[in-house]
């Protein structure tokens, strides 16, 4: 008979999962997952968390959240057999960081008249000053530790942000939007060149989105919800297009581009009608 845990806590699931990772009792796909084969489970169930948030669905994103906690508690558990740390250990590592990194409310640092960016510029400078504790004058680059598995964008402009640190960086968004002119133009002459060599056309296009990426940090803007917020609206106006197309008994299959281009100008102005 399956069990139903309706008064649970942290320990429920650190049980639950030691029972599925147990070598002779456990459930055989759980006991042959390693860090590697489960990264990418970690990863997706992120992205998820976040898109229940888009879609400002809070019951999904209590379950998502609970799908992401297990990740947590699957890596501990396979660290615990391991003999490196268990759950515990994760806990302890966290809260001491959230209140190293936040003097301003668990130390002697008064929190009067800072602002968001003032607490972020102390967050940057602790972790910092913990990275040379622990040996980061080794360290090659400051670019060195922002994880290559990051989302290209979300990497590119973290280390734009770290570049900027240290004082590279445009002065203003008028110099970037110059920058983008002249990526823009670099990969229009690759693309109408004679000799085009699609190598070249490939590295202008990734100058030009890096460019871009610089653009929205300077403009303020989170560039991954923005191109988010694009995706959504493509999708819906395709839609649209779609119904419209099946309404009148075709599909964008056997329609011309100017008529699909014609409705999805109807779905953009219905898109302003809703927003107004």
């Amino acid at each position: 008979m399956t069990k139903s845990y309706k008064m649970v806590s942290i320990d429920t699931l650190l049980e639950i999962m030691a029972q599925l990772r147990d070598p002779n009792t456990g459930c055989p796909w759980d006991v042959k997952q390693s860090f590697a084969t489960i990264a990418p489970y970690t990863i997706e169930e992120a992205y998820e968390v976040a898109d229940a948030i888009a879609q400002n669905d809070m019951e999904e994103l209590k379950n998502e959240l609970g799908d992401l906690l297990l990740q947590v508690v699957f890596h501990a558990q396979m660290a615990n057999e391991d003999g490196l740390f268990d759950f515990n250990d994760v806990v302890a590592a966290i809260s001491d960081k959230m209140i190293r990194r936040h003097p301003h409310v668990f130390g002697d640092t008064s929190r009067d008249g800072l602002s968001p960016d003032d607490v972020k510029q102390t967050w940057d400078d602790i972790k910092e000053a913990e990275k040379a504790d622990k040996g980061g004058a080794a360290q090659q680059s400051i670019l060195d530790d922002i994880p290559l598995a990051l989302p290209a964008l979300t990497r590119a402009i973290k280390m734009q942000n770290r570049a900027a640190r240290v004082g590279f960086d445009w002065p203003s968004t008028v110099e970037v939007l110059d920058k983008l002119q002249e990526e823009m133009l670099e990969l229009s002459q690759e693309l109408t060149s004679k000799n085009k060599d699609d190598s070249a056309v490939f590295e202008e296009f990734g100058d030009m989105l890096f460019v871009y990426a610089n653009l929205a940090r300077h403009l303020h803007i989170d560039a991954e919800a923005a191109l988010r917020a694009a995706n959504d609206k493509f999708s819906r106006r395709f839609a649209k297009i779609e119904q419209w197309l099946a309404q009148q008994g075709s599909s964008p299959e056997a329609s011309t581009l100017d008529e699909m281009d014609a409705l999805w100008n109807k779905a953009k102005a219905e898109d302003k009608l809703t927003q107004s």
